[in-house]
C-alpha cells in the first residue's frame, strides 16, 4: 500500500463561447464550445485503503455515493483496466472551492483529477485513448479537463482540439445564490426557440476566431438568454462586470456563474470588491494554460475522440 497520499488539483472551467444547435434522437444538443481553464480549483486526495473505493467530503450537498461522479470516474477506470466488479482500494476525499451548479465543471473536474491518482494508487497506466475514454464517461466536459488550458469542443463537447492557450487573463466569477441545472437550462432554451419558431437552432453570429487568435467581441453563450430570462440575476451579474470594464462578460456553461475577463488584477480585484451583494459569491482568478494543467497526457494539438463503450 502506498502511505503517502496523491494530491490532484482539479480546476474549473468556463465556456468561453458556446453555441448550440438542435436536439438529436438521442436526446442531446449538438454543440461548438470553446472552453478556458482557469485557476479556481478543488483539491482531490486520494489515499490507499483496504475495501471498496469511498468518497469523502465536508461540504453539504455533496453526495457520497455511486451518484458522486468520483465514483463514476473510479468505476468506468476499473472496468476499462479489465477488473471485475466495483472498484477497490482507494479513498477519494474532496476539498471543494468551485461552486455546484454554476456552469464551472467542478464535479467532472474532481472526477478527471481523481483518475490521476488512481492510477497511481493501482499502478497502472492505461493509454491516452483509453483515458479520454473514461473522461468521457463521466461527462461531456471530461475529455476537456484531460486536455485542459484553452481548447474546442464539439459535438456534445466531447470531441476535444486543443487552441492556442488564450493570452493570460484575470477572471471574475460572480455566483449567483441560485444554481442553474443543465437539463433545466437547455429545455428553457428548447421551449424558446420552439415559441419563436426558429427553423435553425444555429447561433447566427460568427464564429469568434481572427486567425489564430479569439475576437473577444465575437464571443456568445446561446444559452445565456433563456436562462437569464428565469434569472435575472445573471443579466444584472453580466451588466455589472461590463460596467466595471470587463473586456468581455457573460453566462459559463448552463449557468449560473458569470463571469468577466480583465487586462489586470489591479482591474479585477478591484470589479470584484465594487461589485459584491449579499447573495453573490465572487471570485478573483485567472486563466491557466495547458502546461498547467496537463499531467496524465502528452501536450498534443490533434484531436480527442473518445471511444464509446
Amino acid at each position: 500500500m502506498m502511505a503517502e497520499p496523491v494530491r490532484v488539483r482539479a480546476y474549473a472551467k468556463i465556456n468561453l463561447d458556446l453555441r448550440v444547435g438542435a436536439r438529436g434522437d438521442d436526446g442531446y444538443h449538438d454543440v461548438t464550445t470553446i472552453l478556458q481553464s482557469v485557476a479556481l480549483h478543488d483539491t482531490v486526495t486520494l489515499r490507499a485503503v483496504d475495501g471498496p473505493c469511498r468518497v469523502r467530503c465536508s461540504t453539504p450537498g455533496v453526495p457520497l455515493d455511486r451518484d458522486n461522479l468520483v465514483w463514476t470516474a473510479a468505476a468506468a477506470l476499473w472496468r476499462a483496466i479489465g477488473r471485475r466488479g466495483d472498484p477497490c482500494g482507494a479513498e477519494v476525499t474532496l476539498t471543494k472551492r468551485i461552486p455546484a451548479e454554476a456552469g464551472l465543471g467542478g464535479g467532472t473536474s474532481d472526477a478527471v483529477a481523481a483518475l490521476e491518482g488512481l492510477c497511481r494508487i493501482w499502478a497502472v497506466s492505461p493509454s491516452r485513448q483509453c483515458l479520454y475514454g473514461v473522461a468521457a464517461d463521466v461527462g461531456a466536459d471530461g475529455p476537456f479537463f484531460l486536455t485542459g488550458g484553452t481548447a474546442l469542443g464539439v459535438g456534445r463537447g466531447d470531441i476535444v482540439y486543443p487552441l492556442a492557450d488564450l493570452a493570460p487573463h484575470w477572471v471574475v466569477i460572480v455566483v449567483p445564490a441560485r444554481g442553474v441545472s443543465t437539463i433545466r437550462a437547455y429545455a428553457w432554451l428548447d421551449r424558446d426557440r420552439e415559441g419563436s419558431r426558429r427553423v435553425s437552432a444555429r447561433s447566427r453570429t460568427a464564429f469568434p476566431f481572427g486567425g489564430p487568435t479569439l475576437e473577444l467581441a465575437a464571443l456568445t453563450n446561446d444559452l445565456e438568454r433563456p436562462v437569464a430570462r428565469r434569472r435575472r440575476e445573471i443579466l444584472q451579474a453580466a451588466r455589472a462586470l461590463s460596467r466595471e470594464g470587463a473586456q468581455h462578460a457573460a453566462m459559463t456553461g448552463s449557468g449560473s456563474a458569470v463571469f468577466g475577463l480583465f487586462s489586470s488584477w489591479m482591474r479585477a480585484a478591484g470589479a470584484a470588491r465594487r461589485i459584491k451583494r449579499p447573495e453573490w459569491r465572487v471570485f478573483v482568478t485567472r486563466t491557466v494554460t495547458r502546461t498547467l494543467t496537463q499531467t496524465m497526457t502528452p501536450k498534443t494539438t490533434s484531436p480527442v475522440r473518445p471511444q464509446r463503450r
